[in-house]
């Protein structure tokens, strides 16, 4: 990903939290010599230090699964993003318009979860993750066995250690300090709080 330097975030905090907040990414890889991609929701684990790990899964009837272990994959995480207009600077100088955006870029092998125990496990915690809050009596648990082993078939577990990690937050970095707050207040929501909250 092209980052210029205004523009890189290397805080291990933010782009893990970035990741947790914005877990439904794009899994891209080179799939018989064509790219292929797939839109997931992911688990984020900080293990293996430095980098962790992504946890996930997907329909085996996808053929996506097929490149694991072949080749390194692609994941990326977006986040909020927006048109800046130059009319919302206060300089006089010649400006053009502009998009802010956040992305993180994930890469590495992601190894197949053959293990029964292990699947469940992947599959009680994204479950749990994401009814957190909801109705609290839909559990993976609460499933009919029968019922879990059969879908648990049609789905491929993974995970994929992370070798390299990019993250961007193009969120007027390059302006005065003025002029950040001036877009960031006019953007607000969670833009604002991204372009106030910014690591140094």
């Amino acid at each position: 990903m092209y980052i210029p330097k205004h523009f890189v975030i290397d805080d291990p905090a933010w782009i893990r939290s970035f990741i947790e907040k914005n877990a439904f990414a794009t899994l891209v890889t080179v799939l018989q010599g064509e790219l292929f991609a797939t839109h997931l929701p992911f688990l984020y684990d900080p293990n293996p230090a430095p980098l962790g790990t992504l946890r996930g899964h997907m329909a085996r009837a996808n053929p996506h699964w097929q490149s694991f272990g072949e080749t390194q994959q692609l994941t990326i995480f977006t986040g909020p993003h927006a048109y800046v207009s130059p009319t919302w600077y206060e300089t006089t100088a010649p400006a053009v318009p502009t998009w802010n955006y956040t992305a993180v870029h994930a890469y590495g092998k992601a190894t197949i979860v053959d293990d029964p125990a292990a699947v469940r496990e992947l599959l009680r915690d994204l479950t749990n993750h994401e009814e957190k809050g909801r109705d609290p009596r839909y559990t993976i648990e609460g499933l009919d066995e029968d019922y879990f082993a059969h879908m648990a078939r049609q789905i491929v577990g993974f995970e994929i250690p992370l070798v390299r990690v990019e993250a961007k937050a193009k969120l007027s970095q390059n302006r005065t300090p003025d002029e950040r707050r001036r877009v960031a207040t006019i953007l607000g929501g969670d833009l604002e709080q991204l372009m106030t909250e910014l690591p140094v």
